[in-house]
């Protein structure tokens, strides 16, 4: 497959090429173990569409579950259903500009579950029956996927691509197509374009897993050895030339977006072989604008800052063109600063280039996560790999090993100098631009010519020399005398360590192997939201800031600077249970990572720039949570689910305007610096190693209190029921909805097996939902189901439905609601039904025990909740347990049409 490359493909996969052109690769994964993953790409996507098909490349992906020629329409998701695969994260698929990839993920890899994914993929390679009445249902889901998707974000994407490959083919064929084409062709266009390009020699087979290599070639060779092209290959279509073009200025009006100001430079695409060569041309490019990406965020950190954020990177974008975008997204009135800082650091790095010390820094830091994928390649997780052999042949690029990247990355970087790097950077701002895009809510007056204006005024600003990088060293390497411990206690039967430490804090360690030389790290504060007032709204949408303003010896991006060579990192939240630090790092890296964490609990500093860069952020989003029916329910369901408890519920212009540094300081220093703590570590660590470098962190601090019991939760309750619907208006399409309908069902902890059979019939529920209002009716894509029960508060919890549709449908969503319920509560299910909706829970429980992200989020608060522990232990039991008659008992019981609440989001100019 790379004979015209001089680079070593991984030797772990095997790749080879049926007599009919079709490819393949094979490797055997056995992480986690009993698994597999297959990944079916055609290389075919809507670059490859006539005029008259545009949107039916992406048709076709969703015809691939509608019927073949030995599965019957509406059968290939039960019978995966059956094995245990669950609908969205196990059976995919993606349509894009030059290809369409079918994905399954495999919880057994038994012969008949093995064999049915390939029967299947198969099918879908030239059995496909395209029936026209199962064309003509399918319509309304494609028509609302393509409704879903038009977002302010989609449409700003869509304009910055358009606009840097502007007469190129790729602005003409977006992949979800025209809405007259998907509304009106004929079935015989789509059939016309599966003949024409599932061919064969376009196609790829991929299966990772634990698997037999050579007895996996053998049903590959079998399955599709005869698989036969229809007619001559088509030609493959001309993408077009880049424009020339030099400087430029333009204003994307997107209603409803952020603000945005991008400077870009295109040079026409290199097609190239994957050669040495040429990835270390790419790589010297790269550590330039790393060097420009790290003086951008510099420059966001510092009060009164010009933009909220800034990158600058280069991309190959869809085969066309090679790109270098540097862009900011700033306040709507202060696009101007924001494009007057980027141009100027653009040029203050063309003019003076970057120094050795800092090109050091970025090969550090580079060559450390190298070094941390090839200390855990071996136990990398098998569908990650199958994507990333998917997305190298869409790239065009060898599939290198982990070990061979951190090689050639040596190899690569041994005496790079920065005079070399800066001549990279002046081909990089060479060829076409620079191209200056203002995307905003509304344009400026004067349009592009007050951009240009500003552009030039700019440029004939001179820049200076940049001061000198300086390393910085961490600080934070001793908290004082080792914490002595108080307690210890081995669950043997989970294979857990739980300590307390003499200053009152807990640590719970559970040592795996799942992942190589990979430990997380989580630290649990306090009780979260419900530790705050429930009468009044607090700043908790600030969180990020704490990251953000550092400590108090160093900021933010010194803490990057004098950890450059350390894989660690931090992340704060609020959640409704404690306030959450957390942290993923190497074994090597532990104790640095237990120190960062310490530092920002024990010495915050809570800066005032910091939290007005998040509130900026907040502001400048908040629009685009109107211009949506989906982004509004994602902004108001949490509070509403919880009755309007300002603990829950997003701030609006006027809270988040009237918020200053010094309430973020006075929400978050109190509960950090004085509240119970509670540490979780998981992963390629030893139970004494953990506890050692737990004690000469955390366990120095002065005494932390006792989580205490507490039943002081405030009035938390899910609404009322309600006959008519809460309203929500947006200000997006007026031919777009979305609804949702809920019901209380209580906690997760004090009935288990209660909480096992809501799992199921939410399931079961959203099944019915599927095939009655997606399948059969046609009037939805997005269509969610979800129990949310609370680890915390006693009683409360919910399952829920939505759906985003058209807004004349939302009755009927209402009713296929009521339609179920009532069946539900009235007849058991088939044993067909109940295994289809309990297999795939069981088995993605299965997939998520096999991760160390499961133990971490489920072990926390343990120790004084012993429920938790019994859950882990008996979850894969419960589910197994739960039968129709209980399916039937819970319907009962709580899908009733009098319980039901319901919240619709309708688009304010039809209200």
């Amino acid at each position: 497959m790379f004979h015209k490359s001089d680079l070593q493909a991984d030797p772990d996969v095997h790749f080879g090429t049926l007599a009919n052109g079709m490819r393949f690769a094979i490797m055997r994964n056995v992480t986690p173990p009993g698994q597999a993953a297959i990944r079916f790409r055609i290389g075919s996507g809507s670059l490859d569409e006539n005029d008259d098909q545009q949107g039916l490349a992406h048709f076709l992906e969703h015809m691939a579950f509608k019927g073949s020629t030995n599965v019957a329409e509406g059968e290939m998701i039960p019978i995966l259903q059956r094995k245990g695969l669950a609908f969205g994260r196990d059976i995919n698929a993606h349509t894009s500009y030059d290809e369409t990839v079918y994905k399954f993920n495999l919880p057994e890899v038994d012969a008949d579950t093995v064999s049915t994914g390939l029967m299947l993929m198969r099918e879908t390679a030239s059995e496909l029956t395209l029936d026209g009445g199962a064309f003509d249902r399918e319509r309304g889901v494609i028509l609302s996927e393509e409704r879903s998707r038009d977002t302010p974000q989609y449409r700003a994407a869509l304009g910055i691509t358009n606009s840097l490959l502007a007469g190129q083919r790729a602005t003409m064929r977006a992949p979800i197509g025209k809405t007259d084409i998907i509304s009106n062709a004929p079935v015989e266009l789509v059939r016309d374009y599966y003949r024409a390009n599932y061919r064969p020699e376009r196609a790829m087979l991929m299966v990772v897993g634990d698997i037999d290599p050579a007895a996996m070639e053998v049903e590959i060779r079998q399955r599709f050895g005869d698989w036969k092209a229809v007619g001559p290959a088509p030609t493959k279509a001309d993408l077009g030339a880049l424009e020339t073009k030099g400087e430029s200025a333009e204003v994307i009006v997107v209603p409803g977006g952020m603000t945005s100001i991008q400077i870009a430079w295109t040079r026409p695409y290199d097609a190239a072989p994957d050669t040495f060569a040429k990835r270390r041309a790419g790589l010297i490019e790269d550590l330039g604008l790393r060097v420009l990406q790290r003086r951008l965020s510099t420059i966001a950190g510092k009060a009164d800052a010009p933009f909220i954020e800034a990158t600058a990177y280069c991309e190959d974008l869809l085969h066309s063109a090679h790109v270098v975008l540097i862009a900011a997204n700033s306040e709507p009135d202060k696009w101007q600063a924001a494009l007057t800082a980027i141009d100027q650091e653009q040029r203050r790095i063309q003019e003076f280039g970057v120094a050795q010390a800092e090109i050091d820094r970025e090969i550090r830091e580079y060559r450390s996560a190298l070094q941390a994928a090839a200390a855990g390649a071996a136990t990398r997780m098998t569908t990650d790999i199958a994507s990333m052999l998917a997305r190298s042949v869409d790239d065009d690029q060898v599939f290198t090993s982990p070990a061979e990247d951190l090689s050639m990355f040596e190899t690569m970087t041994n005496g790079v100098t920065a005079d070399e790097v800066n001549r990279a950077l002046q081909r990089a701002f060479s060829g076409n631009g620079p191209q200056v895009v203002l995307q905003a809510d509304q344009s400026p007056e004067g349009g592009a010519d007050t951009v240009r204006q500003v552009y030039d005024a700019s440029n004939a600003t001179a820049v200076l020399a940049p001061s000198g990088a300086t390393d910085v060293a961490w600080p934070y390497t001793h908290f004082g005398e080792p914490g002595a411990v108080v307690e210890r206690r081995a669950v043997e039967d989970l294979g857990l360590t739980m300590v307390r430490f003499s200053n009152g804090i807990r640590l719970t360690v559970k040592p795996t192997r799942l992942r190589a030389n990979e430990v997380l790290v989580r630290e649990d504060i306090g009780r979260g939201r419900l530790d705050l007032p429930h009468d009044r709204s607090a700043a908790i949408w600030a969180s990020p800031a704490v990251v953000l303003s550092g400590v108090k010896a160093m900021d933010y991006q010194d803490i990057q600077k004098a950890l450059t060579a350390n894989i660690v990192g931090v992340d704060f939240s609020v959640g409704d249970s404690s306030f959450r630090f957390d942290g993923r790092t190497r074994t090597e890296d532990l104790a640095t990572q237990l120190q960062l964490m310490a530092a920002y609990t024990s010495d915050p500093a809570y800066r005032p720039e910091a939290f007005k860069r998040v509130q900026q952020e907040y502001l400048s989003d908040l629009d685009q949570y109107d211009a949506s029916p989906g982004d509004v329910v994602v902004r108001d369901l949490a509070g509403l689910v919880h009755s309007g408890d300002p603990r829950w519920t997003f701030p609006d212009r006027a809270e988040l305007s009237a918020a200053k540094p010094e309430d973020f300081e006075a929400l978050f220093r109190p509960m950090v610096s004085n509240g119970p703590i509670d540490i979780t570590i998981v992963g390629d660590v030893t139970v004494d190693d953990a506890i050692r470098m737990t004690a000469e962190t955390f366990g120095a601090l002065p005494p932390r209190p006792e989580t205490a019991p507490s039943n002081d939760w405030g009035d938390v309750r899910f609404p009322a029921a309600n006959k008519t619907p809460v309203l929500r208006t947006h200000s997006g399409r007026a031919d777009i909805a979305a609804a949702a309908l809920g019901v209380p069902v209580g906690d997760l902890l004090s009935d288990l097996p209660r909480s096992f059979t809501a799992k199921i019939a939410t399931h079961i529920f959203q099944n019915r939902l599927i095939d009655q209002f997606r399948i059969a009716e046609g009037a939805s894509y997005a269509l969610k189901s979800d129990v949310d029960l609370s680890r915390e508060v006693p009683g409360y919890g919910c399952a829920y439905f939505s759906v985003g549709t058209e807004p004349e449908k939302v009755p009927r969503f209402y009713a296929v609601v009521e339609e179920i319920a009532t069946d539900l509560r009235s007849h058991d299910v088939s044993p067909d039904e109940l295994a289809r909706a309990r297999e795939p829970i069981v088995e993605t429980l299965k997939h998520q025990q096999q991760s160390n992200e499961y133990w971490i989020e489920d072990l926390h608060h343990a120790q004084t909740d012993s429920r938790r522990l019994d859950r882990i232990r008996n979850s894969l039991t419960g589910y197994g347990k739960v039968t129709a008659g209980d399916i039937r008992v819970f319907a009962a019981t709580y899908f009733s049409p009098e319980k039901f609440w319901k919240f619709e989001v309708l688009p304010a100019t039809v209200r």
